[in-house]
Order: structure tokens, then sequence, then C-alpha cells
């Protein structure tokens, strides 16, 4: 074990050691040391994978780790630098400029002229770096004078230059399951580098913390470590659901408002009311509302779906989501919240119909592709001088003037005549429509 020193050089005693060692978060004591302590990652480190293979030396390259907070990014880059032998410096993006990055670069191309040692240069919070922070990586990455390791919670193909993704290799992290974190909890109460068994753990109370870690192992042993700092502060060394109550309050919400998190909440969100699924359509705007996403931008999703997705199938339902947007408007948050429950709810539980859609597409399609023809001239404009000498709103018919309010009378240009966009479904209102329409046309069309 290597020889720990105190501030002034002289040999560390025990007693200091183990006091320096209590004051560690016990997140970071209970770090892994080897690759047999890291706990899921299967897909990244099963016999063969790619993450193994880098970690035990073979064809080293430069990666980027993404995946939520907890999953071992920072555990799994360490890893990457000790099983082969190389030198490792740490740089936040939260602190570090070019400066910073180019004084590495320098130091790691100087060892490795002079003594062939190679650096191992790890970038937490990449997304973080400006695009000429990323820039300045991109030489020393490719001349590998740095293997770099960088982490990142954002989706790399949003955050990172295309350049310095095309020299890496991209690996994704999963969130721990429910298992791995019940055991990673376990281990940490019984560990003599965590709780050394000085606590106990209730069986509810340990559901509670992998509950509330949602696969962060951080946030596990945070909370943990309050639980067993509370439980010890009573003198009995017991963690029951209660201690773990008032010392979490709740889970934090994952949720990037400009990274690919916002994205896929959002497309959940959408996709679990087209699919009628309301206690789903309902978790992901909890999700959304108490991340902070903006109201605003919630209701507008809402209004847009009121027409696309459930159209004439149920009319009410874009009413109902502009009176949302409207309240979002009026009131704010947090009670404007209710209001966009009540049309996530009447938007999910209304008939389904993208009828709407579908016939303003193909009109669309057909405009862009040049099918629009010359106005019929008794359609046309005949409110001005000279109107009339052009031939223009000459025999127009006024539907109001016959008992069923429709005549016969071409609308549409010459070369759309006889063209439907609309196809209404028999779903909800719209199976009214459904009959109803295709009357119309025979009387506007004289078949």
């Amino acid at each position: 074990m290597e020889q720990e020193f105190d501030l002034f050089g002289a040999p560390a005693s025990a007693d200091a050691v183990r006091k320096a060692q209590a004051n560690t978060p016990l997140a970071v004591r209970m770090r892994p040391a080897t690759l047999d302590e890291v706990l899921g990652q299967d897909h990244l480190l099963g016999p063969g994978a790619p993450l193994r293979r880098l970690v035990e030396g073979a064809a080293p390259a430069s990666i980027l780790l993404y995946g939520p907070p907890g999953t071992g990014k920072t555990t799994l880059a360490t890893l990457v630098s000790s099983a082969i032998g190389r030198r490792f410096v740490a740089l936040s993006a939260l602190s570090a400029g070019v400066k910073e990055v180019r004084a590495v670069i320098d130091e790691a191309r100087k060892r490795l002229t002079h003594s062939g040692e190679s650096t191992v240069l790890f970038i937490d919070e990449v997304h973080r770096f400006s695009r000429t922070q990323q820039d300045a990586l991109l030489g020393a990455v490719e001349d590998r004078i740095v293997l770099l390791v960088a982490a990142t919670t954002e989706n790399p193909f949003f955050s990172v230059v295309s350049p310095l993704l095309s020299r890496s290799l991209v690996l994704q992290l999963q969130p721990l399951t429910d298992t791995d974190v019940q055991k990673l909890v376990r281990r940490a109460v019984a560990d003599e580098r965590g709780l050394n068994a000085t606590v106990t753990l209730d069986d509810d109370a340990e559901a509670h913390i992998v509950r509330l870690a949602g696969g962060d192992a951080r946030r596990a042993l945070t909370a943990l470590e309050a639980a067993a700092d509370s439980a010890l502060a009573a003198n009995d060394g017991s963690i029951d659901l209660a201690t773990v109550e008032a010392t979490v309050d709740k889970a934090a919400v994952r949720y990037d408002r400009q990274g690919d998190q916002h994205y896929d909440v959002t497309s959940a969100f959408i996709k679990s009311i087209r699919g009628s699924d309301v206690d789903a359509a309902l978790h992901y705007l909890a999700r959304m509302v108490e991340a902070g996403e903006d109201p605003r931008f919630i209701a507008r999703r809402l209004v847009v779906h009121a027409s696309e997705d459930v159209g004439m199938a149920d009319p009410t339902a874009l009413q109902v989501c502009v009176a949302a947007s409207q309240a979002v408007q009026l009131i704010g948050m947090p009670e404007a919240r209710l209001a966009l429950a009540q049309a996530t709810i009447h938007l999910a539980t209304a008939p389904k119909s993208n009828a709407v859609m579908v016939a303003f597409d193909s009109a669309l399609a057909d405009v862009r592709s040049g099918a629009t023809g010359q106005i019929p001239t008794h359609l046309r404009d005949g409110h001005y001088a000279g109107a009339k000498k052009l031939g223009n709103a000459t025999g127009y018919r006024y539907p109001h003037d016959v008992p069923e309010g429709v005549l016969t009378q071409q609308y549409p240009p010459d070369d759309l005549r006889g063209r439907d966009y609309y196809e209404p479904t028999q779903r909800g209102a719209e199976r009214h429509l459904a009959d109803r329409v295709p009357k119309l046309r025979r009387v506007i069309r004289g078949e």
C-alpha cells in the first residue's frame, strides 16, 4: 500500500490516516478499486467487451463515457489509467479552460518524449467545454499524446464536436438496476472502507434508499451516509424507514432542459398521450414539472398534439389545450400545473385521429409539387373596378340561396378536381363526419 504523508511531507500516523478517511464521503471511499467490484455495465465489462479490453491494455483508444450521474464514469476512467500503468490527470470542464488543457498536453508530450510514459487525460462534464476548448484536444488525441477519457451526462452527439467524436469510442453507460444498488448499499454497510458494520439497515429503509437512488450509486451512498450519521447520533446505530425519510427529502429528477433528457422525456410524454396511456402521460408531465421545464413549452406541445393526434375525433380537445395555455400565462406555476394535467388527461383519454394532419400534409405536398392550377374565375375577388370585365366573380352561386345550404359548384382548380384530402375516421365525433363528408362531396361535385 502506498505510504501517506502529512502536509509537511512527514509520514502520516495511522490514526491521522483513519481520521482523514473517515472524513472522506462514503461514495468516494466505496469507489471500486478493481473491475470485479464494478456493479452493472455488463454490456461494457463482460468478456471481450470494449471497456474491459481497454482496461486490460488491449488496443488503447480515446473514449467518451456517456451516461447518467452515479453510473461509474469517474471510477472507470481511473481504472483505465491504473490498469494500464499510465499517468492520470483529471480536469473538470467546470473549472478548466484552454490554457489548462494545453498545459496538460505539453507536459504529456514531454513525458512521452523523455521517458516514454503516456498520459490518460480524464475530463469530467466534457459537454460543458466550448467548441474551442474541445478543438484544443484534437491534435493530442489524434497523435495519441494523451489517451482521452471524457465523461458526460449529455448525449455526446448533441454536445461534442464531430472531429472529437470521430476520434473516440463512444460507450454508453446505463443506470444501475435496483439489484445493483441494493448490492452496493449492503456492501457499504459491511465493508471496512464504508460503515464497517457500525449500523444496521432495516429492509424497508434499504428499499426506500434503493427507490430514491433511481439507478444512481452516488445518490444511494449519500442517502445511506446521511441516514447512518443520524442513526449513530441517536446512539443506537439502527437505520429504519423513519430515519431515511427524515434525512432524505425526495428523489432528484435527472433532466436537462437543453439536453437529450429534455427531448427524450418530451417524446415519451407525447407518445404516451398518443397511445392513450393517461397514467404514463401524467408521469412524464410530473417529471417535466418537477425538473423545472418551462410550462409554456409544455402547453405548446399540448396544443400541437390536440390537432395532430386528436383532431376532429374530439374538437373540444383544442379548446381545452388553448385554455390550459392561457391559464399558464394568467396564473403561472405552481397552480397552472393542474391546468396542464387536465389538458393531458383530456388528450390521453380522447378518441384519436390524425386525419387533420394527414389531410393537410397531402394538400401541402400537392402545392409543393406544383399542383396548383388557376383559381376558377367564379371564385375570384370581384370587389374592385373592372373585375367583372375580367370575368372574375361571374357565375358564382351563393350556397345560402338553397334550402340545404350546399349546391353543385367547382371549388378547386381544374387539375385538382376530384382530389380527396380529408378522410374522416370512425373514432369519436369524427364518425359523424365519416358519413357526412362523402355526401357533401357528391352534392358539390354533382355526382
